[in-house]
């Protein structure tokens, strides 16, 4: 994997992306998805998680023990045992992560779809699948369209293919999520600022914007995070006759398999019984 084009390609990704996380705007935006995150990970216990991030670590914030980093060649390995390998083809076994998250991954990888899958393929069936992602309908990416060249990353308008992100609305990954049997318990929204409203020296009307946004939970915020679970599957059941007279039950817990047909079977061994009575009883003088 880290000899292969698809490799190459993806750390060069990786590297331009980082130059967006440490900048302030990227620390900014890390922050308030970390706030996000926090509520929803930091009660989880377990065994195993996967992060596949473009920006620093997240998983932090968890209670699980074990943190796999993925990463797509070894030169950006922060740990010894990073996992690298192509990110449609995770060499993980199936249902063995408490928690899988993919952080802005799914804007550069060659099949979105398919790394979906694989993703949805290792969350076990209690575990919890998280989604960062840029929106496309977000104030930031709409200043970004009004003033262009403000901003070099993150983009999806870029020429360049090599730097070029493809942007996945909310709407696209549910779909995604529907095919390989999983539901989307929640989207939440952050990043609500950009600088047609309020310039990066206001920090206080940043957090005004941020705070009233995640309030409101409004699909505009820059990026958002989404919480998707394996649908459970319900227990097989089978439907009850009720074709059985109670009177006639036999059992005294109620009425039992073949009660009404041993009920039956009663009631016409009486009538024969009331027949022969009546014919051997003579008649009165």
């Amino acid at each position: 994997m880290s000899n292969s084009h698809t490799a190459d390609s993806l750390t060069q990704r990786l590297k331009h992306s980082q130059r967006f996380w440490a900048s302030d705007a990227g620390k900014k935006l890390s922050e308030v998805q970390r706030a996000c995150l926090g509520p929803v990970i930091e009660a989880r216990t377990g065994g195993h998680s996967l992060e596949m991030t473009m920006g620093p670590s997240l998983l932090n914030l968890s209670s699980v023990p074990h943190v796999i980093e993925w990463v797509p060649s070894r030169a950006y390995a922060r740990q010894a045992s990073s996992l690298i390998c192509p990110p449609s083809e995770l060499a993980l076994p199936d249902g063995c992560l408490d928690i899988c998250l993919i952080h802005h991954w799914l804007e550069h990888v060659p099949d979105a779809e398919k790394t979906l899958q694989e993703a949805a393929r290792l969350t076990a069936d209690h575990g919890i699948l998280v989604i960062f992602g840029f929106n496309p309908v977000g104030l930031s990416n709409l200043t970004r369209r009004l003033l262009p060249g403000r901003h070099s990353f993150p983009r999806n308008d870029t020429k360049t293919h090599s730097e070029r992100a493809h942007w996945h609305g909310t709407s696209q990954l549910t779909q995604w999520l529907e095919s390989v049997d999983f539901t989307v318990e929640r989207v939440d929204y952050c990043g609500f600022y950009g600088p047609l409203f309020c310039s990066a020296k206001k920090s206080r009307c940043r957090e005004t914007w941020e705070a009233w946004g995640r309030r409101l939970n409004v699909p505009l915020g820059e990026s958002y995070m989404i919480q998707a679970k394996r649908q459970q599957p319900q227990a097989p059941a089978q439907r009850v006759q009720f074709g059985v007279n109670p009177a006639a039950a036999t059992h005294s817990l109620g009425v039992a398999r073949g009660s009404n047909r041993l009920a039956a079977d009663r009631r016409q061994q009486h009538l024969a019984n009331q027949s022969t009575v009546d014919h051997n009883e003579e008649p009165k003088r």
